[in-house]
């Protein structure tokens, strides 16, 4: 029986190694699959790590005396307001331009603002940035990154304000103003990715040959926000100038569309702006591996882009007049931000 005892004994031991050996390897497991899971979450979720957070909310000071809103008095009866997806719609009057200050400006936020200044464009830098500093997020910090190809010829005395800078970034020159167009998108995914997003809360992207005439603060800010096109906000849907080629990846079908937006202007915080400008990007690859452009280069696949995924803010066409257009029509009560009249003939190389 001693034997016996030995026996039982022994199989006992021979039994705990076994499962010693069999937990040892499925601990091994386990960490080979953390290990895994963490690396590729940080490659491919950096945005998630590394973006500069911006308050969940906002504390206005109690002392603020601001007028009464009178829910049977709307402050704006003859244009659109909220979109059907309850997006606001921001048109002069529909908002206290002092309770949105004291909510923002106390977050001590940094809005970078992109802007590309590329050939002939370099001449309407200047009054942007001057414009700019009148009228741009005053009261916060701006960060403006200049996209050019004539570093050299960025102005040097344009004077900024406090917390106000300017960054160069040198780009390429094409012989077609249509590539410059095409390549922005990337360009800016880049720039989100490799320096923006350690620097600012927003961003903003905008078209060089413009101008400021009055505020555009952060009552323009949200998560993904777009501007209705001057010239289309009073049109059908099926008379919008989107893409109507089924081959391009920037198709839109007649029957279907919210506004038409222009990319003079959009902007958003950086995760969502990293992923509008990631999947436009593509698509422009995609169309130009196929040998097609949109009609109407990045702006058509931003159109697509905010189709499907819906703007948290729109900004009314006061934020995106032009001034070819001779007089604002009655809706418009101030006239924010306006594309500057030229010769496009002589400022586009190709044309």
């Amino acid at each position: 029986m001693a034997v016996g005892r030995f026996q039982v004994v022994g199989n006992c031991c021979c039994t705990t190694a076994s499962e010693r050996m069999r937990g040892y390897a499925y601990f091994l497991l386990f960490l080979v699959v953390v290990v895994g899971t963490t690396i590729c979450w940080l490659v491919f979720s950096y945005d998630a790590v590394s973006l500069k957070q911006v308050p969940p909310h906002v504390v206005l000071n109690d002392r603020l005396q601001s007028k009464q809103v009178k829910l049977m008095e709307p402050v704006r009866t003859d244009v659109l307001t909220v979109t059907p997806w309850l997006a606001p719609i921001v048109w002069e009057g529909t908002f206290d331009p002092q309770v949105i200050d004291t909510a923002f400006i106390s977050q001590h936020l940094t809005i970078a603002t992109t802007v590309f200044a590329v050939g002939k464009y370099i001449r309407f830098l200047r009054d942007f940035l001057e414009s700019a500093e009148k009228h741009f997020m005053v009261g916060l910090d701006v960060h403006y990154y200049v996209f050019t190809d004539l570093p050299g010829d960025v102005p040097d005395n344009v004077t900024l304000g406090v917390g106000r800078l300017l960054s160069i970034v040198k780009v390429q020159k094409f012989d077609r103003w249509q590539e410059i167009s095409l390549r922005r998108m990337e360009h800016i995914q880049t720039a989100i990715k490799d320096q923006i997003h350690r620097e600012a809360h927003y961003i903003f992207c905008m078209d060089v040959d413009m101008r400021f005439h009055g505020r555009v603060g952060p009552e323009a800010l949200g998560r993904l926000v777009a501007a209705i096109h001057p010239w289309f906000y009073t049109y059908t849907r099926n008379q919008y100038p989107y893409e109507r080629r089924t081959v391009s990846k920037a198709y839109i079908p007649l029957d279907q569309g919210d506004f038409y937006y222009q990319a003079n202007i959009f902007g958003g915080m950086l995760e969502d702006i990293q992923r509008l400008t990631k999947t436009c990007r593509e698509h422009l690859e995609v169309d130009k591996s196929k040998g097609v452009e949109a009609v109407w280069q990045e702006e058509s696949h931003l159109n697509w882009y905010l189709l499907r995924n819906k703007p948290t803010k729109l900004l009314s066409p006061e934020y995106v007049w032009d001034d070819a257009k001779e007089q604002a029509a009655k809706e418009i009560k101030l006239v924010r931000f306006s594309s500057v009249i030229k010769d496009k003939e002589e400022v586009r190389d190709n044309l």
